[in-house]
């Protein structure tokens, strides 16, 4: 039986970017679990593939690149082709070029600004026109640690992150009354492929786990329950929230 825990989405249509890797795969699959259709959205169409395969239920793969700004009209459009409109949309694609403060280029800032900050925001606005008509949506962004933290070689992904953290505000200020919530989700240190370099060194990722209040790092069904309740009627009266999921790392 569906509850707030365990929320059917049957009915519902989701779009996720980033969908071939990490997080935004998990949240794919996630979704799925639940009863939604999802339009996944991601760059290598092989991945999606691997994705459409392991789904339990209604997958529909949808290469592209988020990168191009003035394409995003053109995949709002492609989104709604397999099952509808989306009426669910969660925005896990990024990018970490990790460059040091004195080693930031023009092209890493503006690569790593748009992917992560610019297209959110844009898909978002072509898509909730549908979700209006509906009188429900639910949008997630995902946020990070650098949100609220500065790490080392982060500084344009920490700008791009704090600002999806206002940006959620924002959103969710200009779109709620339409019955549109508007959040993020915060992981802390999951292994994705973003996270790679800190996971392959074992002594780091042990510090990480070491600075969390529970003790460990994250794994991927760690994020199910958070993007669940965000998607789901449950979240009807929260809107415009960061929530860290990240076992207390930012508690200490």
């Amino acid at each position: 039986m569906a509850n707030a825990l365990h929320p059917d989405l049957t009915g519902h249509v989701a779009c996720v970017t980033g969908a071939s890797s990490g997080l935004g795969r998990r949240a794919a699959l996630a979704l799925s679990q639940a009863g939604a259709r999802v339009v996944a959205v991601a760059r290598r169409a092989d991945a999606l593939a691997s994705l459409q395969d392991d789904a339990p239920g209604d997958i529909a793969p949808l290469p592209w690149d988020l990168s191009d700004r003035a394409g995003l009209a053109e995949l709002a459009k492609a989104a709604a082709k397999p099952f509808g409109a989306p009426d669910i949309l969660v925005h896990a694609a990024g990018i970490n070029t990790r460059e040091a403060a004195d080693q930031v280029t023009a092209e890493g800032w503006d690569i790593t600004l748009n992917l992560n900050l610019a297209a959110p925001f844009f898909l978002s606005q072509h898509l909730v026109p549908a979700m209006k008509s509906k009188g429900w949506g639910r949008i997630v962004n995902f946020a990070s640690l650098q949100s609220t933290r500065a790490f080392p070689g982060g500084l344009a992904y920490g700008a791009s992150k704090g600002g999806v953290a206002q940006l959620t505000r924002a959103m969710a200020e200009a779109w709620s009354r339409d019955g549109i919530t508007v959040n993020a989700l915060g992981p802390g240190f999951f292994p994705t492929e973003l996270t790679a370099a800190v996971f392959n060194d074992p002594d780091r990722a042990a510090r990480n786990a070491a600075q969390t209040c529970i003790g460990r790092n994250g794994v991927p069904e760690d994020i199910d329950g958070p993007l669940l309740f965000f998607c789901s009627d449950a979240c009807g009266y929260v809107t415009g929230q960061v929530l860290m999921v990240d076992g207390g790392f930012t508690a200490k």
